[in-house]
């Protein structure tokens, strides 16, 4: 299969008009297949107090800004929204983008992140434990993907998410509905991908780690009884201007270990033609290559 490249545009400390140049343009860009947003309420980096825009509402926007490219947000947190609002949100953005969501979720900012607990007490959301956030994400997929699919109303009574009478309406534009991305690194939420992912993300960095994480969801998708090449291997690798090299090297390395899904996160300020320079000095480099299964 050959290997896939997207785009990742964090929304802090840039202007909407600066992502939505960013976007149009990749979307005339055929090189480049999908494009993502992340989801933080507060800024995760630059001006502590400097600007952020909510995710969800923004990817909205933005798809009905396009028409070619896949979106989503890499990832959302789970502990942001109740699941089943969420699954509503997410149907919206389909039916907008005409189906073309890839919908992306995780357990949430990590406990070690200095910035992590801060967007949480600053919106009045509660910040829960490990346990109760792997179990909790668990729950979401499982309530989320019957909502997109059922066809009556039903109760939910989990041990984190209950509901009376739930039910979605509309449905999804993409059936049975949109591919799931579970992003994250942990093994405990390895063990939730290997049961609900189409999709599994992993931020770059040590190349060796992302092997053994995603050989390590072979082996709880194989003990599911579920073939691991049902997955795709998805990986998001920072973008240096300065330096394509480097990028390319991590390309090629992400491509080897087979992770052939490939987001390419991009730094602001974005240069004038962002989009037209990755796909020439990051992506083209390896158009037709095939990952390795």
């Amino acid at each position: 299969m050959a290997a896939r490249f997207g785009i990742m545009t964090a929304p802090m400390q840039v202007a909407y008009r600066d992502v939505l140049r960013v976007w149009r343009e990749a979307d005339e860009t055929p090189e480049i297949e999908h494009a993502w947003l992340f989801d933080h309420l507060m800024p995760i980096g630059g001006d502590p107090d400097g600007p952020v825009h909510e995710g969800w509402t923004l990817l909205s926007a933005l798809a009905a800004q396009t028409r070619r490219l896949r979106v989503g947000v890499l990832v959302t947190s789970n502990r942001f929204r109740p699941p089943a609002l969420l699954a509503k949100i997410a149907t919206t953005v389909d039916i907008v983008s005409g189906g073309r969501l890839d919908f992306g979720i995780g357990v949430g900012s990590r406990p070690d992140h200095p910035l992590a607990r801060r967007e949480y007490e600053a919106h009045g959301l509660p910040f829960h434990d490990t346990a109760h956030a792997v179990g909790s994400l668990a729950e979401a997929c499982t309530v989320i993907r019957r909502l997109w699919t059922d066809d009556a109303p039903f109760d939910f009574d989990g041990a984190y998410v209950r509901l009376t009478g739930a039910f979605g309406e509309p449905k999804p534009v993409q059936r049975p509905h949109p591919p799931i991305l579970i992003g994250g690194r942990s093994s405990a939420t390895l063990r939730v991908a290997a049961e609900h992912a189409d999709m599994w993300n992993i931020p770059g960095g040590d190349i060796g780690d992302a092997a053994a994480r995603s050989a390590l969801l072979d082996r709880y998708c194989t003990e599911l009884g579920r073939d691991p090449a049902s997955i795709v291997r998805s990986i998001h690798l920072p973008v240096s201007y300065d330096r394509p090299g480097t990028t390319r090297d991590a390309i090629g390395e992400a491509l080897d270990a087979g992770f052939g899904h490939v987001v390419l996160g991009l730094p602001a300020p974005y240069p004038d033609g962002v989009a037209r320079w990755a796909a020439d000095e990051l992506i083209r480099p390896f158009t037709g290559r095939v990952k390795r299964p």
